[in-house]
């Protein structure tokens, strides 16, 4: 299991790398400024772009695992379908070959015979990259492959990522929007538990380099399974919950009304509001944020699987906020899982995945019963 945490960590920086490729070469980079202006004359390609990214990673991650683990075949699931229909109307499906100029001139039949995009992205692709990490090269576990699933969303905030919004994280290390809301999450659950058992964020565009031109990123981890629970996260802040009689409480800005006014009864009328639900959850792990609570099933599987373990592995959960609701007692066995769809006749395709009875994210399980406590009757 280690040598598997090794791996999602080397296949998740070049994840990133994927994504800092496509905002620092120009000949992707026009196809991003096309897809947020809309001014380029072919909206299909340009639509296929912005989620070949999204793809490109996914279909990596997939690729470079399996070749590692193939007892992992079959159980790697993503956020995205990897068929596209190119500007010649040819049906396109996006893999990883295992030739460079092979995944480059199939990359360049999704965009339209673009040689140069093609090949800058084959080239990051391709790479043999070995992210250097003491701490899990260090890590002990005894877990089978062949006993877990994987949950990918190979670019968490995409509106945030296409926008992008170049705004550097502050010294408390916290933004409402901008690229560094924009994640590669990557989650591990028991295939017969729906458990997760591990985590690993991505965050590509965290800092801004030396020169001022180019971004850095960062990356954080954690495993939580049977007595072990280690994390990569030095937690520097207490939480606020155990400091003051008021929450710090993380909302999405297109959260209900009522649901507003009631979280502000724990604030102190102060809410916080950023973008991106894995960047919301990553924000309670770092302790800028006592609660992440979403009262609608807008987030899926792929959304919280990674930031849900690593928040084991800290002391804390993801719950179903409506689970919650229902609970009679103090012992809220709702935590989220991860192996299942939903059981809801009335929900289709990606929608079998939604985390439908809302999500509440925490590192101190105490904010639970608050939460409901002001909620109650409201939804």
């Amino acid at each position: 299991m280690a040598d598997l945490l090794r791996c999602l960590l080397n296949v998740a920086e070049k994840a990133a790398n994927v994504a800092r490729v496509c905002r620092q070469e120009a000949p992707l980079f026009e196809l991003l400024v096309q897809e947020k202006t809309g001014a380029d004359k072919n909206k299909k390609f340009v639509q296929d772009f912005k989620t070949l990214a999204d793809v490109v990673i996914q279909e990596m991650i997939r690729h470079d695992v399996c070749a590692q683990f193939p007892e992992l075949t079959g159980f790697i699931q993503g956020e995205e379908s990897n068929k596209f229909e190119n500007g010649l109307g040819e049906s396109v499906t996006v893999t990883v070959c295992a030739q460079q100029e092979d995944t480059t001139a199939l990359l360049a039949k999704v965009l339209d015979g673009d040689q140069t995009a093609a090949s800058l992205l084959s080239e990051v692709i391709h790479q043999d990259l070995q992210l250097q990490d003491q701490m899990a090269e260090s890590l002990q576990i005894s877990i089978s492959p062949a006993d877990v699933g994987i949950w990918i969303d190979p670019i968490d905030g995409t509106s945030q990522y296409i926008e992008g919004k170049e705004e550097e994280e502050p010294d408390e290390g916290f933004c409402v929007s901008g690229l560094p809301c924009a994640l590669v999450l990557i989650g591990v659950y028991l295939r017969a538990t729906g458990q997760p058992v591990m985590g690993v964020i991505n965050q590509p565009f965290n800092r801004k380099d030396s020169t001022g031109k180019r971004w850095k990123g960062q990356h954080v981890w954690g495993v939580s399974y049977e007595d072990v629970n280690v994390c990569s996260l030095a937690q520097h802040r207490r939480s606020h919950a155990q400091k003051s009689e008021h929450l710090s409480v993380l909302l999405s800005s297109s959260e209900r009304s009522e649901v507003k006014d009631a979280l502000a009864k724990l604030s102190n009328g102060s809410l916080m509001f950023a973008s991106g639900a894995g960047y919301k959850i990553l924000c309670v792990l770092q302790g800028l944020a006592d609660v992440y609570v979403l009262s609608e099933g807008s987030t899926f599987k792929w959304d919280s699987c990674a930031p849900h373990a690593i928040l084991r592995a800290l002391g804390g959960g993801v719950s179903d906020l409506s689970a919650c609701m229902q609970a009679k007692n103090t012992e809220y066995a709702t935590e989220i899982t991860y192996h299942q769809p939903s059981e809801d006749q009335q929900s289709y395709g990606v929608d079998r995945w939604a985390n439908q009875g809302g999500i509440i994210a925490y590192l101190d399980s105490s904010v639970i019963e608050k939460v409901i406590a002001v909620l109650a009757g409201t939804i």
